[in-house]
């Protein structure tokens, strides 16, 4: 409270009378503190007026820009597996990188590793955002410049696939749709997509190549009307559909990469694979050799021993992670305005799951309990890759073949990172 004492010359008898404790202030003293806010005012006008001529005011984002010789790509699901080791490869390979993700499968901590390596301004960003939000998706591609989008983001569980089938029905047609409409309407004219050999199910021979029929929508129908774990194939062979429907009418440039299992980590020793602890039982089986390596669950469960197999078990193409974002890039690189490319990503041999679990013990020193038990319903029995077209049209060869080699780099992250990448961050809404 503001309290105004007499002046100098001032009779005490001609002061002004108190009124509830307070004394009138000096219409002069307060036409002076009138001034002196309107002197303020006046000065803050004229910094404003002189930031926004300063040539930094105004300086747009570089991500808000095309810049010659540097290629801007948009990564959904970035801060995944697989698309943070893509991201770490394309910055390394000079490209502009802008993530987007709403880290239900992702770690914040993946994105914090990228920014530590690439601290520069203009090579990195990341937008915490759910594809599913249309008006958020196209503010995003309304404020950034870009050239391509990698989309890896999907939920691509198998077993959680028929315990939630409305979320991957979702993940199929509206997050996909999205970013094809906000691609068309900001004129973005490359998409790298991410799939999977489970488009093709259980074909009658071996190995598969880019020719092999996919899944009959008839018999898939069939399938998951009685709650098959075959779902899982549902979701990348809707997605391709919209996809390649879309490019017949656009000069889009188109590559699918259907590959196969996931395996390895970055050899360096920053990147690795970290599933949220509820969805461990869902996850790959080099997560589930890992958590019983380490005591985390008592032992790992094998699910059929009775497949056509040489040994009983199921057969799989293991590609190592590195090998797979390789392929993306040079996808990348080989994409053409109006073309669509379809490719395989293996190695080109499969390794049966008994096969696996005693590289698994190798590679991490562990003797590790293994219960076999009945299968699984939707597993086939053998499903490995023929690469030929990636080798012959992109260039491209699975460099990282050794299967204990693969597993023992995925471990040294495991046993450096025993809590992933630590608790994931809880957004506020």
């Amino acid at each position: 409270m503001l309290h105004i004492g007499r002046t100098r010359n001032q009779p005490r008898s001609n002061r002004s009378m108190p009124l509830g404790g307070l004394d009138y202030a000096d219409p002069k003293r307060k036409g002076n503190y009138v001034g002196k806010i309107l002197l303020a005012a006046a000065l803050t006008a004229l910094c404003i007026i002189m930031l926004k001529q300063s040539p930094t005011f105004n300086t747009p984002s570089p991500f808000s820009m095309h810049e010659e010789g540097v290629t801007h790509v948009l990564v959904t699901g970035g801060a995944g597996y697989i698309g943070s080791h893509a991201a770490m490869r394309l910055l390394k390979d000079g490209y502009r990188v802008t993530i987007v993700d709403n880290l239900s499968r992702g770690n914040l901590g993946a994105v914090k590793v990228l920014q530590e390596l690439f601290p520069q301004p203009g090579r990195l960003q990341f937008i915490y955002t759910d594809l599913g939000d249309a008006k958020a998706v196209n503010k995003i591609f309304s404020e950034n410049a870009f050239d391509a989008v990698m989309h890896f983001a999907a939920v691509a569980y198998v077993g959680e696939s028929t315990m939630d089938p409305l979320k991957y029905y979702h993940n199929i047609t509206s997050n996909t749709l999205v970013v094809l409409e906000s691609m068309a309407a900001h004129d973005v004219k490359t998409l790298i997509y991410s799939s999977t050999c489970a488009t093709y199910g259980e074909p009658e021979k071996m190995p598969i190549t880019e020719d092999t029929p996919q899944v009959m929508a008839e018999k898939l129908d069939y399938m998951l009307t009685r709650q098959s774990q075959l779902i899982h194939m549902e979701k990348p062979r809707r997605w391709q559909k919209i996809i390649l429907d879309f490019s017949k009418n656009s000069d889009m440039a188109v590559m699918i990469l259907r590959y196969f299992n996931v395996i390895g980590s970055d050899p360096d020793g920053r990147l690795g694979e970290a599933p949220r602890p509820e969805l461990r039982e869902h996850g790959r089986i080099s997560g589930a050799c890992f958590d019983a390596a380490r005591g985390i669950v008592p032992g790992l469960k094998v699910k059929g021993t009775d497949y056509k197999t040489h040994d009983g078990t199921c057969i799989r193409d293991y590609i190592d992670v590195t090998d797979l974002v390789d392929a993306h890039v040079k996808a990348l690189e080989k994409s053409m305005p109006g073309k669509v490319g379809i490719y395989n990503v293996g190695t080109g041999k499969g390794s049966s799951v008994k096969e696996f679990v005693e590289a698994c013990k190798k590679a991490t020193g562990v003797n590790i309990k293994v219960d076999y038990l009945p299968r699984r319903p939707g597993d086939y029995a053998e499903v490995y890759s023929d690469p030929t077209k990636i080798r012959l049209e992109l260039n491209w060869t699975a460099q990282h073949i050794d299967l204990q080699q693969s597993l023992k780099t995925a471990w040294r992250w495991q046993k450096s990172h025993r809590n992933g990448y630590g608790s994931p961050l809880v957004m506020s809404s």
